[in-house]
């Protein structure tokens, strides 16, 4: 984690606000980290405010949930008895038959979520505490609990820290996943109490000094916890509770927690909460997975003394409330320094959602939903082919980009998935993907009219490169974006002249083909480009 015992140079800025110039650059910068993605419509929405203003927005998440994952999957082979097509299978009867099919609706709908987000945080932050708190459908296997932990970790996503760890421990996925459930006075299971400690609260770092012995005691204190599958809720059984007293190590002050029998004994868990919650490595824990997650993978000295020990102050300043850690953070003049942009390679999910709403993809509206959910799917797999499964990350830890040492996020990008990366823009660029009558595609025409000078090589090559890039490329790789606008022709009026002649005929099939092919070419090198990739 901290490379060096003396402050490192990569970058001396801290969390002083940031009062540097607000362009389109800034606003980018911003959108592509706390949104999936910079559409053009966001970047000319928060043109008209503040830095602050516009923080404050994306900060102010909603609190109503989205409508819920629905049937889709009726068809000729496989028909729900109780969920008509269209309908929500979420409040239906149980019916393991149908479980695969509810886990990819569930999974689908969760990405068609990301890729028609509003202007806030929310998407992102949820996908974050998914890989903080990682579980698997797969594992769990009913969707009910897959939809109910997804929608707490939603609801949840930028408030209390300290309570959406208790939700977590309660939460019947999670009770399934990490066999909370089967933990028993006469058998305890420690494999929750592990990663509470391990990777949910207090992390591996040198400051987590916790021992072998409080993971067994933290063991003792859960027993006692069950699954009601009848309502999908979790409660306490007293005859499985450990009802003898919990002694923890020096590293918790020799904290014991005082056994409690009957239903007093759920109690235990609040007290083990609060005594975990005093160390201050739980602070700077989830101070650094934030700053992994939204700013740059590795943390030397200066980021530690600059960054995350301030921010930590404001977690613990504020009861462990997120939103205002997040607002330190992304208003400072450390998340805007030039050495945290263009830094770190995309995630799947952040590629390919992103690179949808950069090009105003459309997709079906709910009326035609079996399509819907079908171009969600793909973009599902799509993540998925590149070792990003939404609902199934790897295991427990989350996704290795996100702690692996020494490689981080350069574990996106290998032989296998930057090709997967190539293709799948190149097929949606040149062909798309049909469901009946639906086409979902990339339209470089309409990419391009999202510009004010499309008739112009040079001012498209420029607003394209500033539009998908975070940082620029040489004046050789422009003058070749030229080349392929001018089809090898030297005077811009080759393009200009088409451009325009498309535009006063646009029913005419010859000159929008001439156009097009063109703008597909150069799109194509553009998403190609190791640029790209990049955010």
């Amino acid at each position: 984690m901290i490379t060096s015992s003396q402050k490192a140079t990569r970058t001396q800025t801290g969390l002083s606000e940031y009062s540097g110039s607000w362009t389109d650059s800034e606003i980018k910068h911003m959108l592509r980290r706390m949104m999936f993605g910079n559409a053009k419509a966001d970047i000319d929405y928060f043109k008209a405010m503040s830095m602050s203003d516009a923080v404050d927005e994306l900060l102010d998440v909603s609190t109503t949930p989205p409508s819920p994952p629905v049937n889709n999957y009726n068809s000729a082979r496989l028909t729900d008895p109780d969920i008509a097509l269209g309908d929500t299978w979420v409040n239906g009867p149980d019916n393991p038959a149908l479980y695969g099919s509810r886990r990819l609706s569930l999974k689908s709908w969760w990405v068609g979520q990301m890729i028609h987000q509003d202007r806030s945080i929310l998407e992102k932050m949820t996908l974050f505490w998914h890989n903080h708190f990682s579980t698997e459908t797969q594992v769990y296997q009913d969707p009910i609990y897959g939809y109910d932990h997804q929608a707490m970790l939603r609801a949840n996503a930028l408030g209390n820290f300290k309570n959406l760890t208790k939700l977590v421990t309660l939460d019947p996925a999670m009770l399934n996943y990490l066999n909370g459930f089967r933990n028993t006075k006469n058998a305890p299971d420690e494999n929750y109490s592990r990663e509470l400690q391990e990777l949910f609260t207090l992390g591996k770092g040198p400051g987590s000094n916790y021992t072998e012995s409080d993971v067994q005691e933290a063991a003792r204190v859960l027993t006692g916890w069950r699954i009601n599958r009848t309502n999908y809720s979790s409660f306490f059984n007293p005859s499985q509770h450990d009802t003898g007293n919990k002694t923890f190590s020096s590293f918790f002050n020799n904290t014991t927690i005082s056994g409690q029998s009957g239903s007093a004994g759920a109690s235990e868990l609040d007290d083990m909460l609060n005594m975990i919650f005093k160390v201050d490595e739980v602070a700077k824990y989830i101070c650094r997975r934030l700053y992994r997650w939204f700013v740059y993978y590795d943390i030397d000295q200066g980021v530690e003394d600059d960054v995350i020990e301030p921010l930590a102050n404001v977690f613990r300043n504020n009861n462990y409330d997120i939103k205002p850690v997040l607002e330190t953070l992304f208003k400072s003049e450390h998340f805007f320094d030039a050495a945290n942009r263009g830094c770190i390679i995309k995630s799947p999910i952040d590629n390919t959602v992103g690179m949808f709403r950069q090009c105003d993809t459309q997709f079906p509206d709910s009326s035609k939903v079996v399509e819907q959910y079908y171009f969600w799917q793909i973009t599902q797999q799509v993540c998925a082919g590149q070792q990003q499964d939404v609902g199934d990350p790897p295991n427990v830890s989350g996704w290795p980009a996100y702690y692996q040492t020494p490689q981080f996020h350069e574990i996106w990008v290998n032989t296998d998935t930057l090709p997967n990366r190539n293709l799948i823009t190149d097929i949606l660029i040149y062909n798309g993907v049909r469901r009946d009558t639906e086409l979902l595609i990339i339209e470089p025409i309409k990419v391009a009219e999202l510009f004010a000078n499309p008739d112009s090589p040079t001012k498209l090559i420029d607003d394209w490169v500033g539009y998908f890039y975070t940082l620029d490329i040489s004046s050789d790789q422009k003058e070749y974006m030229r080349s392929l606008l001018l089809s090898g022709q030297t005077n811009d009026a080759y393009w200009t002249d088409a451009w325009d002649a498309y535009q006063a005929d646009k029913g005419n099939a010859v000159k929008k083909n001439l156009i097009e092919s063109r703008l597909k070419a150069l799109l194509k090198y553009v998403m190609n480009l190791g640029e790209f990739q990049l955010s």
